[in-house]
C-alpha cells in the first residue's frame, strides 16, 4: 500500500530529497562532481575562482541539507510518537496519562520522569535481591552436578 500523496509541495519535495539523497547513485554522482572538480584544479591553476565554486556548492547544498533533514526527522518523530501513543492507548494497565507527553513542559515532564526513575530503582533493588537470593542455589546446583560434596554443617 503506497502511502498517501503530501498535498504540500515542500513535504513532497523533501521525502523525494531526502529519499534519493541517501541512494548509492547519488553518493557517486557526488563523488563524480568532486573527481571533476580535482582534475579541473590544474587546468584552473588552482585558482581562487577554482576553490570558491566547490566551497559555494558545498555550502549552498549543505544549508539545504539542513532543512530537508530536520523536515524528515520531525515527520518520523511525530509518526514514532503517534505509534508511541497508540501503544500506550492499548495496552491493558497502561498509564494514559503517559499519552501526548512531547507535548508537556519541561518541568511536567521532569516530574514524571522523577517518578518513573523512582519506579525503576526500585524494581533494580528488588532484581538485585532476586539474584543474591538465587545465587546460593544456584552454586549448590553447579557443585552437585560437577561433583563437589555440599560443605559440612556445623
Amino acid at each position: 500500500m503506497r502511502p498517501t500523496k503530501s498535498k504540500s509541495w515542500f513535504s513532497r519535495f523533501a521525502k523525494a530529497s531526502a529519499r534519493y539523497a541517501g541512494k548509492p547513485l547519488t553518493f557517486m554522482i557526488v563523488v563524480l562532481i568532486i573527481v571533476v572538480w580535482a582534475i579541473a584544479g590544474p587546468i584552473f591553476g588552482f585558482s581562487d575562482t577554482w576553490q570558491l565554486m566547490i566551497n559555494t556548492g558545498t555550502t549552498i547544498i549543505t544549508f539545504l541539507m539542513v532543512f530537508l533533514i530536520q523536515n524528515t526527522q520531525n515527520r518520523d518523530s511525530e509518526a514514532m510518537q503517534v505509534k508511541l501513543d497508540e501503544l500506550i492507548r492499548v495496552t491493558k494497565g497502561a498509564q494514559n496519562a503517559l499519552l501526548d507527553l512531547e507535548e508537556l513542559e519541561e518541568e511536567e515532564l521532569d516530574v514524571i520522569r522523577d517518578r518513573y526513575e523512582k519506579i525503576a530503582e526500585r524494581a533494580r533493588g528488588e532484581f538485585r535481591q532476586e539474584e543474591r537470593d538465587r545465587r546460593p542455589a544456584d552454586q549448590r546446583e553447579q557443585n552437585i552436578t560437577a561433583g563437589v560434596p555440599p560443605p559440612k554443617e556445623t
